[in-house]
């Protein structure tokens, strides 16, 4: 098959999408005919460089490809690493073309705006010579893994909130209480309830010496910069709420305090029932939430919001209708998956019926034994494969963690099938490597607020 004058093979394709251009296929077949070394930097506020050192062909008849490369990629850093200021070196022509889709009235809009929103310093895309290149810087901070002392750990869900007080790595105290966080305008709110579970877990031990809390959201330091916990206050009341769990620590003795998104907590807890590093959690709900820990057992503090990375090249993919651009993960790896297919499998679903809903509808249909059905989900389990294939190039996965809804009964069975399939007969050396881990409910929630509290380090 080939896309923009590149063979990228025969990759097995999902049986309800045969347009799929698997990014990172065709990624490996452009990278084997480039020869042009460039290089991209991705910078945050605090400091924290990321650099990729990579190559286009730059020979003047495969111009859509190397944009669409460079594109892809830059667009697949933000996502993964997080960052407001993106530099390159050894493509100036096409580093200015990049700048202008990065600019207010370009296609990557959104991102720009999402990039600036978080780290507050303006977003930019540059060209330098190699003596301006900036060097990586940052990437060694990590959390996570601690286990000594008496410690709270908070789980910040968007229906009830989880606290544990863990002593030397064992829970002695753990509770789990109904709140509305999404639906409440007033901050104080959410302050006055972190507090209380900060209380109640502090009470149970002779002394708190750390704080983790994991959270929904997008986290510069202890500050949530996006999320939709605090979908309804005021943007009036922003600086109070990038205090909020700092102040919250404050209110029990001040311990040293750790946060982190919720999907690299999931992953840190995976690791540390699996006594294992390199662990990836993908959860496919209403999006895709991705979290990851390192081979030292430790997460990196990315941003790993790969809902919004680049995963099929297809000019003909669906569109994701916040950022407005196709055929990015939470199209593939969520709820918006199994419906994207279902008119491909023959099944009609109704417009009354929310997003929630219709996932229901057609996960009853697949328990039922309706053949049709069962197509969704070996499709996501190919997409699945091939887009380890791209992950891996940025994450060294050893371990892959399954959840979210869309894996529960008989369809995760079906998407890890297919996924193992795919994986044996397009990329074997991946399919020895990475281990597919389905884990059940009950294991998850026990573990998500214990590892929360091994963030911070006493």
């Amino acid at each position: 098959m080939r896309y923009l004058g590149i063979d990228y093979g025969y990759p097995r394709m999902p049986e309800l999408d045969r347009g799929f251009i698997p990014m990172g296929a065709w990624m490996r077949a452009y990278e084997a005919e480039a020869t042009k070394p460039v290089r991209i930097a991705v910078e945050a506020s605090n400091g924290r460089v990321v650099t990729r050192d990579t190559a286009l062909i730059q020979d003047g008849a495969h111009e859509q490809a190397d944009f669409r490369y460079l594109e892809r990629m830059v667009k697949f850093l933000l996502w993964s690493v997080g960052g407001c200021r993106v530099t390159i070196c050894g493509a100036d022509a096409l580093a200015e073309r990049l700048k202008r889709e990065y600019a207010p009235s370009g296609a990557r809009a959104f991102d720009a705006g999402f990039m600036d929103d978080v780290f507050e310093c303006g977003f930019s895309v540059s060209a330098c010579q190699d003596s301006a290149f900036p060097a990586a810087c940052g990437e060694a901070v990590s959390i996570g893994g601690n286990t000594s002392g008496c410690r709270i750990g908070f789980d910040a869900g968007g229906s009830d909130r989880k606290v544990s007080a863990v002593i030397d790595g064992e829970t002695v105290y753990s509770e789990e209480v109904v709140w509305h966080p999404k639906t409440q305008s007033d901050p104080n709110y959410h302050y006055e309830e972190i507090v209380r579970a900060f209380q109640t877990a502090a009470e149970q031990m002779p002394r708190v010496d750390a704080i983790g809390v994991s959270s929904a959201g997008v986290f510069v330091g202890n500050s949530p910069m996006v999320s939709s916990l605090f979908l309804k206050v005021p943007r009036s009341e922003r600086p109070f709420v990038k205090d909020i769990y700092n102040a919250a620590a404050r209110a029990v003795g001040n311990p040293p305090i750790a946060v982190a998104n919720d999907g690299d907590v999931t992953a840190l807890a995976g690791a540390m029932e699996l006594n294992a590093g390199c662990v990836m959690g993908l959860a496919m709900g209403t999006s895709e939430a991705v979290g990851y820990v390192n081979a030292d057992g430790n997460i990196l503090g990315w941003f790993n919001e790969l809902a919004f990375a680049p995963v099929d090249l297809s000019e003909d993919a669906a569109i994701d209708e916040w950022s407005g651009d196709r055929g990015v993960g939470c199209k593939y790896f969520s709820q918006d998956a199994v419906i994207k297919l279902a008119p491909a499998a023959g099944i009609t679903l109704s417009d009354s019926l929310t997003p929630a809903e219709k996932l229901k509808e057609v996960q009853k249909l697949l328990e039922a034994g309706i053949v049709a059905a069962e197509g969704i989900y070996r499709s996501i389990g190919v997409y699945l494969a091939h887009v380890l294939e791209l992950y891996d190039q940025f994450y060294d996965i050893r371990h892959l963690l399954l959840l979210g809804r869309v894996v529960s009964g008989k369809g995760g069975f079906l998407i890890e099938t297919a996924c193992r399939e795919t994986l044996a007969s397009d990329y074997p050396a991946l399919a020895e490597k990475v281990e597919l881990i389905l884990p059940d409910e009950a294991s998850r929630r026990v573990g998500q607020s214990v590892a929360a509290a091994s963030l911070p380090r006493a």
